[in-house]
């Protein structure tokens, strides 16, 4: 009789599989800011891509080099949401979400937990740089998506205006993500592809 490898077994396979179904349940799971006169707000699953590629931005122009940690912490920022899903401005005040028993039990059992329950600790923390450029990132994606918004006609992003605008230097940690929400600002949803190359 051969010693077995210590490798995962068929049960943590199939653990594994159960959180692979759980993390594409997100696309399922629409902003609750779609509350709002109902906007055709993005799912979890593309907020959580955008936040990745937001963050990455901001770890290039804050001097990162390294952008591991940033690209872990932003797919696991929201990742609890499949259990306690995502909450707006209003419904904060009133919801008890039990987020880190939530990303716990998402994460439970599978070879992830030890690697990424420290990552979104730290995101909650809020104390590292990779931490604030991530929720600067999770921020900015809303900024992005008031804009593809009013594109399309609705004045949902008008009507938020003012308090986004007040909140801007108590909401954003980094200089970058303070000028890239002015730049959004001014930006058109429209201008990468009328100015991109044609055949």
């Amino acid at each position: 009789m051969t010693d077995q490898p210590s490798t995962p077994t068929n049960t943590s396979l199939a653990r594994h599989i159960d959180f692979l179904f759980e993390v594409g349940s997100l696309r399922y799971a629409i902003r609750t800011w779609s509350q709002f006169l109902n906007p055709n707000c993005q799912n979890l699953t593309e907020h959580t891509l955008r936040v990745v590629w937001i963050a990455l931005v901001l770890a290039k122009h804050e001097g990162i080099t390294d952008t591991s940690k940033i690209i872990k912490m932003a797919l696991v920022h929201d990742i609890s949401e499949s259990r306690s899903v995502d909450v707006n401005y209003v419904s904060r005040q009133y919801a008890d979400r039990h987020e880190d028993k939530a990303i716990s039990d998402t994460l439970g059992d599978t070879l992830l937990l030890d690697e990424f329950l420290p990552i979104w600790e730290e995101y909650e923390e809020r104390q590292t740089l990779e931490a604030k450029i991530v929720k600067d990132a999770d921020h900015l994606d809303v900024d992005l998506e008031l804009r593809e918004l009013e594109a399309m006609g609705n004045k949902l992003g008008q009507a938020l205006m003012p308090s986004r605008q007040d909140a801007l230097e108590s909401r954003f940690f980094t200089e970058t993500a303070r000028k890239m929400w002015q730049e959004i600002q001014n930006s058109d949803p429209h201008h990468w592809h009328l100015m991109a190359r044609r055949g």
